[in-house]
């Protein structure tokens, strides 16, 4: 069993490492405090995807393959709908592996979560699209300007799968579905509770999108879209 924790604390100092600018979070676990247009998702993407900066550090690092780097596989890597999309992107990219990804993707939706809670914006834009980092910052904006403070905690992921996945020209997309118990506590400047509490974890449903250029020698995934489900 020591030996167990051992190596499971190294695994996770390792993926720490890898996904220190890991993917992100929804802008939906602020309650009544935050923005529609942030509470409800976001659906932007950016007009010309082969014009990012492949030097910037972001979001899940590349698949090793399963069997020089096993990971927990899943209960369900991903949905029917998924499997066509998957076929194209494991046929463009040989080391890509399903499991390992959902692995990173739910370190990366840790991190990216807290980097919201946290208004930590240098983190959040290495993690996310352009218009995805614009529309976290809208929100962190808003929050700071009503001297409001968040001190939510991630619980656990009940459950993460892929949901869709597309490869176009040389740009892989895969949608992640994450089910989690979030705690939500939002205060004023002064400390005082405005609402929520730490003990009474909220039901969530979130659908988070990557994307990746297959052909780039950036091994990283970012984030692309937010949305509930």
């Amino acid at each position: 069993m020591t030996i167990e924790i051992v190596l499971l604390a190294m695994v996770a100092a390792f993926l720490g490492l890898r996904l220190y600018s890991v993917l992100g979070k929804r802008t939906g676990h602020e309650q009544e405090h935050t923005p529609r247009n942030i509470e409800n998702g976001l659906d932007k993407r950016p007009k010309d995807r082969n014009a990012r900066d492949e030097n910037r550090d972001s979001p899940i690092p590349d698949i090793v393959p399963a069997s020089s780097n096993p990971a927990p596989q899943p209960t369900m890597i991903y949905d029917a709908a998924a499997e066509s999309g998957m076929r194209s992107i494991i046929g463009a990219d040989r080391n890509f592996d399903a499991g390992r990804f959902v692995e990173g993707a739910k370190a990366a939706y840790g991190m990216i979560l807290e980097a919201f809670w946290n208004g930590d914006r240098e983190q959040l834009k290495e993690l996310c699209d352009d218009d995805v980092y614009e529309s976290f910052v809208s929100a962190i904006d808003a929050r700071e300007k009503n001297g409001e403070v968040l001190e939510n905690r991630l619980v656990r992921i009940e459950e993460a799968r892929i949901a869709d996945a597309d490869y176009d020209r040389r740009i892989a997309r895969i949608t992640m579905r994450f089910d989690a118990d979030i705690a939500t506590v939002v205060k004023d400047k002064e400390g005082t509770l405005i609402g929520g509490s730490l003990t009474d974890a909220v039901e969530t449903h979130d659908v988070w999108t990557f994307v990746r250029d297959l052909s780039s020698s950036d091994p990283n995934w970012i984030l692309d879209e937010t949305d509930e489900a």
